[in-house]
């Protein structure tokens, strides 16, 4: 059988089956937009969130991981490594960057990566985390099986993104990244964020 309509990219698209080693990811922005885009949550449409400010481009493919939400479980996993203040998750499916060698042209669109490590971001007090992948099959990427091989350069420009993308120039920031982390604590924090969305959908109700 085939789909008449399409599906809703957080709640419509499995996470796939491999999950948390291998996951989907629903691609809404590249490195060539000028715009953010994000998916609209009611519509499942992508929708104009900002501009990028000024020079700051996305250093990679970002999208989320389908069937997944930043929630109490998030925040909790943030609160075990930093003294910062948290007040909960950022209540959204949770972010992913997947790093390839490809141009790819646009967003919209699925694809199969592996995590490799991540990044505890709080923003104005909310735990934000952020996956850091590589493109399943990217004969270049492939290689790095942990945030701590890739080059320093690469991790450091995906830093200096997240901690300055929301920013105006006179403006402080309200980004801080607490701590970053490898493939097992990666694979770690999709699992909780599954089962964020599994409270917030009330699935984990019927697997009790």
């Amino acid at each position: 059988m085939f789909r008449t309509n399409k599906a809703h990219p957080w709640h419509g698209v499995p996470i796939g089956d491999k999950a948390p080693d291998e996951v989907t990811v629903f691609i809404e922005i590249v490195p060539s937009d000028t715009v953010k885009y994000e998916v609209d949550k009611e519509t499942g449409y992508l929708k104009i969130d900002r501009p990028q400010q000024y020079s700051n481009v996305v250093p990679a493919n970002y999208g989320f991981i389908p069937q997944t939400y930043c929630a109490e479980g998030i925040a909790e996993l943030a609160r075990d490594r930093t003294s910062m203040t948290i007040t909960g998750g950022d209540g959204d499916p949770l972010d992913i960057l997947v790093l390839s060698e490809h141009h790819i042209p646009r967003g919209d669109i699925i694809l199969k990566a592996w995590p490799i490590g991540g990044l505890c971001l709080i923003d104005d007090h909310e735990a934000d985390d952020k996956i850091i992948a590589v493109l399943k099959g990217d004969k270049v990427f492939e290689q790095y099986t942990e945030l701590e091989h890739l080059p320093p350069g690469i991790v450091d420009r995906i830093k200096h993104y997240f901690l300055t993308y929301k920013n105006l120039p006179e403006e402080a920031s309200i980004c801080e990244i607490a701590y970053s982390y490898g493939k097992e604590r990666a694979c770690l924090v999709i699992e909780t964020a599954i089962k964020d969305y599994q409270i917030l959908t009330g699935a984990d109700s019927l697997t009790e």
